[in-house]
């Protein structure tokens, strides 16, 4: 039997091949299933998507997140006929841009009061960079700056006590992700 990805090379970690596997069988019988089924899943759940991490004999990460990212986007797809089929061009568009402006009010708080801090004792994401990547999330919908998504979805902070709130910063990725796949 041969396997899904190349096998990670040896001696370098890789994702476990069965739960990738019995993974993909999940998602190839959600792709049928309508919003309200059993095997219903969305593109948020295959974003947020992680496998156990093995020594040996596991996928190659590097192939395994690629093809992540072609059935996240193929599960937007979708999730936008339907909306649209739902609500009406007029209409998905509407909700795309209020959760647009949403964003846009939120990262145009001031440096430092973007979102949520950690105590001094709990590390969180170090504000600065934060801040710094949200100019560029502004500047990619107010001004339709270029940003590709895979830097949206793999960008990382250095960790700061009293930094922001690490939840907040990352559930405000997630929905920049899917509004950048919504209108691609």
């Amino acid at each position: 039997m041969t396997a899904t990805f190349p096998l990670a090379k040896p001696g370098k970690p890789g994702y476990s091949a069965s739960e990738v596997d019995e993974f993909l069988e999940v998602a190839r019988t959600a792709y049928a299933s309508a919003p309200g089924d059993d095997d219903y899943l969305s593109s948020e759940q295959i974003r947020r998507t992680a496998f156990r991490v093995v020594r040996r004999g596991g996928y190659s990460a590097r192939h395994v997140d690629a093809a992540l990212e072609r059935l996240e986007e193929a599960f937007v797809t979708r999730e936008r006929e339907r909306a649209i089929a739902e609500l009406g061009e007029e209409g998905y568009y509407a909700d795309v841009r209020a959760a647009a402006q949403e964003i846009i009010d939120r990262l145009a708080r001031p440096a430092g009061k973007k979102f949520r801090r950690m105590s001094f004792l709990a590390r969180g994401y170090h504000p600065a960079d934060v801040d710094l990547f949200s100019e560029r999330i502004s500047s990619y919908f107010q001004e339709g700056r270029a940003l590709p998504v895979e830097n949206v979805r793999t960008i990382g902070f250095r960790a700061k006590f009293g930094g922001y709130h690490e939840a907040q910063v990352d559930l405000l990725l997630d929905t920049v992700v899917r509004l950048m796949l919504a209108v691609r």
